[in-house]
């Protein structure tokens, strides 16, 4: 399936939910959920009941949106997490939690998901002093997230410093402004992963 290149904001009018795409925009009145609350569409308003199909279809589709993957990918997560000792919709949230590209969010690195992942792939991160590239990469307990040294002028990064911390960061995660580093603190648990993601429809979907 080719990437998504429309509206990001059109597809939080489809979820019917805020996904936080577009980083600052998502906190203020000029988000579009707010200005045009209603499914994206000519008909959309006249749409019939949806299915129980349709309500796991959705929100396997809210998921991938909000993490940034293509279908190929967030299967891949789900065959994982089924092979993995556990419950299979929380292994695989955690899974998607422990991704580099998420995990620079969290921090703050990034207004978005999708541009941490753009800071990722272009090696303006590091994790344990290395340059790393990969936005699946699946960091671990302990794991110190910086900014390349050589990185530190750009504007973006210039700014992160003068900012405050994220108001998002979840308890296992922790990150320094002001030397723009950060670390893994503890596994995610699902208690810290958004609690409206109902994960056992997604499970459920793809156990058809």
């Amino acid at each position: 399936m080719a990437r998504y290149t429309g509206a990001d904001c059109r597809q939080c009018r489809r979820e019917k939910c805020k996904l936080f795409l577009k980083g600052e925009k998502c906190y203020t009145q000029k988000c579009p959920l707010i200005l045009r609350n209603k499914v994206p569409g000519q008909h959309a308003e006249g749409r019939r009941k949806i299915s129980e199909y349709g309500l796991q279809l959705r929100e396997k589709q809210k998921v991938k949106r909000i993490y940034g993957l293509q279908e190929k990918q967030f299967h891949h997560y789900y065959e994982l997490a089924e092979r993995s000792k556990g419950i299979t919709g929380t292994n695989m949230l955690i899974s998607l939690e422990n991704r580099l590209d998420n995990v620079a969010y969290r921090m703050g690195i990034g207004a978005s998901r999708s541009q941490a992942r753009q800071f990722v792939t272009h090696g303006h991160v590091t994790v344990n002093g290395k340059r790393l590239n990969i936005p699946s990469y699946q960091v671990k307990v302990g794991d110190v997230i910086s900014i390349k040294e050589n990185k530190l002028d750009l504007a973006p990064f210039v700014a992160l410093k003068e900012s405050k911390p994220a108001a998002n960061m979840p308890k296992w995660l922790t990150f320094d402004n002001a030397t723009l580093t950060g670390k893994v603190l503890a596994k995610p648990q699902r208690e810290d992963i958004d609690s409206s993601i109902q994960e056992h429809m997604i499970v459920e979907l793809y156990s058809k």
